[in-house]
């Protein structure tokens, strides 16, 4: 039989694992022009959680009683397709299904020989693409600048502060623990550190991690952290919004200080974006990804939990930081 993960409830608040239910189905055969795909890998993210409000946004509503979906890696099995063959590799925007069938729209073909499969949902998928080029275009990073990144251990956020080095910033990353305080210095090479879980007045631990201010801000988890990081900003600071995990689970938004006047005094850009912004820059911003990753100049952490009914599990994971870079199911 074939599992399939649902959507069974929205969320109130922070999901929980009764808001999905697993059930079996019978695995679908390739009709001409289609291709039989088995899961190998599935993401999971963070901005899923949106997903399953009925609310419009960026991307539509996952519906009740439907599959979810995310991005993954699967071997094709059986093709009736003319652009792939049995034993290619793909990757895609794809249901929470062990195996399911594709017309082979949106799918890309993906190479495993020179790097590990799972890497095109990290470093060479999305993360890496929103990483490079929500800070390059947006945060516009020139040497001797100095780099804050909030969800620093995240899977973004690892690869954000490297790119930072690269281009010859400072870089301080903010994580919750003492860990991921330890990974970002040691293998991601960040200057500085802040376990925001353990210091007492955060606000305080950025400028003096900062002294000379800051000139971007790579925020991913919004709230009270993006708040003390803006109370630091320096004239013409550029602040490439990619998420806010910490207000994801609120039912209520939460008040905080009003940006326009930082935003006015400093003369500072503040700019959401989404990937698809830039998907015209794709290409190339893939090749520079992938020439970094061959040099040992960047390189990437995965949280692999194993097993197709652990998706959901790993999900909720995300919202405690039990990641460390990438969280990534393998079938």
């Amino acid at each position: 039989m074939n599992k399939v993960i649902l959507l069974n409830k929205r969320p109130h608040g922070k999901p929980v694992l009764s808001d999905f239910k697993i059930i079996n189905e019978e695995v679908p055969t390739a009709k001409d022009g289609e291709v039989l795909l088995k899961t190998l890998f599935v993401s999971v993210d963070p901005y899923l959680r949106g997903r399953m409000n009925d609310a419009k946004s960026y991307a539509p509503p996952f519906e009740l009683n439907k599959p979810m979906q995310s991005g993954i890696i699967a071997e094709v099995i059986e093709s009736k397709h003319g652009d792939f063959k049995k034993g290619d590799f793909v990757s895609g925007m794809l249901g929470w299904k062990e195996y399911q069938t594709s017309n082979g729209q949106y799918l890309q073909k993906v190479d495993g020989s020179d790097t590990k499969l799972s890497s095109y949902l990290g470093i060479l998928g999305m993360t890496g693409l929103t990483a490079y080029l929500g800070l390059t275009e947006i945060g516009m990073p020139k040497k001797g600048e100095t780099l804050v990144v909030s969800g620093a251990g995240g899977a973004v956020g690892t690869v954000v502060g490297q790119i930072g080095k690269i281009l010859g910033c400072k870089v301080v990353g903010i994580t919750g623990s003492d860990e991921k305080v330890a990974l970002l210095k040691s293998t991601f090479k960040f200057d500085q550190a802040i376990n925001y879980k353990t210091t007492t007045d955060i606000k305080e631990a950025v400028k003096s991690a900062c002294p000379e201010g800051v000139d971007i801000y790579f925020d991913n988890v919004g709230g009270e952290i993006s708040d003390a990081v803006l109370a630091n900003i320096n004239k013409y600071a550029r602040l490439p919004v990619c998420g806010a995990i910490s207000l994801y689970n609120e039912t209520k938004v939460p008040l905080g200080p009003r940006l326009q006047p930082i935003l006015l005094t400093k003369s500072a850009t503040m700019r959401g974006f989404i990937i698809g912004d830039f998907s015209e820059k794709f290409p190339a911003a893939l090749k520079q990804l992938t020439s970094w990753l061959k040099d040992d100049k960047i390189t990437f952490s995965e949280t692999i939990v194993e097993g197709f009914d652990h998706i959901p599990q790993a999900f909720l994971d995300l919202f405690e930081g039990k990641n460390q870079g990438k969280m990534i199911v393998k079938i």
